[in-house]
């Protein structure tokens, strides 16, 4: 599996070092610092001047992001081998997706930077931006990962639970995991007048079938290795998924990114999004 590690010096970027941990020895492991140098906001400067500014400026990041590198370098785990160096100049967000298309990573690591709650869901912060336009999975971190042994895994429906199996049938943990596989089904009622005792029955067999699919997925999970668990409720998937990571003390939230597309994945958010946004533990976004 290859790896793209993306650091910017953070607290939470260097906790995503220390995630590496947890994970499987990458084939190809690639650490990334982007420089995002911003340009002199003066409009009465002379040209000439301000290009000047610019290039010192650029030039002392760069520096700044070498030692940023080789530090990042000496912290790897022991057991995370060579590591390709690159320093990019340009977007954050953008490079490191440019560069994992290029490097054709599955994994991309980095820490979450957001801009508090209004801004990140009005604007998107870099972490979000890279989980909407990133084509491979990607691990936010958001503060100290104690481990990756408990792993909360919810499921939308059979192109999620295929795709959470094409993951891990990477083998991307370092030691097996406890998986509990989540559906949260709607709190839903059907259009046309119904008395409880027949809403009732409606809701239990809705659960029993999602009882039935969740075995099916944690079958194929347990021939990968995990020790599994099903949880099938009926509530709010974002509070819901949220709850259940608390409730089973999860290390690591995996989800799927399947939600809303382009300009309204940024403003409104994805289910993935929200939960980004609100989980205590690390989030990792599968494809």
């Amino acid at each position: 599996m290859n790896t793209l590690l993306a650091v910017d010096g953070s607290d939470n970027s260097y906790e995503a070092v220390r995630a590496l941990k947890y994970l499987r020895r990458a084939d190809e492991l690639t650490l990334l610092h982007v420089v995002d140098a911003p340009r002199p906001a003066y409009p009465m400067m002379v040209p000439e001047v301000a290009q000047e500014l610019y290039a010192q400026l650029e030039r002392s990041m760069k520096e700044d992001g070498e030692r940023l590198l080789t530090r990042v370098q000496s912290l790897l785990p022991a057991h995370s081998g060579s590591a390709r160096k690159r320093l990019e100049v340009g977007s954050p967000a953008e490079m490191i997706v440019t560069t994992a298309e290029s490097r054709h990573v599955d994994l991309i690591v980095m820490g979450a930077r957001g801009l508090g709650p209004v801004k990140e869901r009005l604007f998107g912060s870099m972490s979000h931006r890279v989980m909407s336009i990133a084509s491979c999975a990607k691990l936010i971190v958001k503060g100290p990962v104690r481990d990756l042994k408990q792993i909360l895994l919810p499921l939308q429906g059979q192109s999620d639970a295929e795709a959470a199996v094409r993951f891990l049938q990477k083998q991307p943990f370092e030691q097996p995991a406890n998986v509990s596989l989540l559906t949260v089904l709607p709190l839903t009622r059907p259009p046309w007048p119904v008395d409880n005792a027949f809403a009732e029955k409606l809701e239990a067999q809705a659960l029993e079938h999602a009882r039935e699919f969740i075995e099916d997925v944690a079958t194929k999970i347990r021939a990968l290795g995990h020790s599994t668990c099903g949880i099938s409720v009926l509530g709010v998937p974002t509070t819901t998924i949220v709850h259940e990571a608390e409730k089973v003390g999860a290390d690591l939230i995996m989800i799927g990114s399947r939600g809303r597309q382009g300009v309204t994945r940024f403003v409104l958010g994805s289910v993935s999004h929200a939960v980004l946004h609100q989980a205590q533990c690390p989030v990792l976004v599968f494809e």
